[in-house]
């Protein structure tokens, strides 16, 4: 059972957010999980404007191509280069290393806890 940490919040999309200012984003291991093996990682860039629900770039498998969807609206203020260039961290260490952007959030869209977020998805919240 893929796991869902009780220290992020979550969009129905399956991006996690962190309570960071500004905040950390990335894919859930739910979404890693069924991805399968991430070849490919596309993210806009730094300076960049991402709008919640909206497309804000996408993640390509061995099965099939997702689109990421932010979870917030405002800022990209970093973006990390080691996903671009090693997309096989999003299934390795999706809350860690595989990170994918951190935003200067203006505005949240609408999000879920831990527990909310593994009992729509079958995750295991630890």
């Amino acid at each position: 059972m893929s796991k869902v940490l009780s220290s992020l919040r979550y969009s129905a999309e399956h991006e996690w957010i962190d309570d960071a200012s500004p905040a950390k984003i990335g894919i859930t291991q739910v979404a890693a999980d069924a991805l399968g093996d991430v070849v490919y990682v596309d993210l806009p860039e730094v300076g960049d404007t991402v709008t919640a629900g909206e497309t804000c770039g996408e993640v390509e498998s061995t099965k099939s191509v997702s689109d990421l969807y932010s979870p917030v609206t405002g800022t990209v203020v970093e973006v990390n280069s080691e996903a671009v260039d090693n997309p096989a961290i999003l299934n390795e260490d999706p809350y860690g290393a595989g990170w994918l952007i951190i935003v200067e959030v203006s505005e949240e869209g609408p999000l879920m806890s831990a527990a909310d977020y593994a009992s729509a998805n079958g995750g295991s919240v630890e």
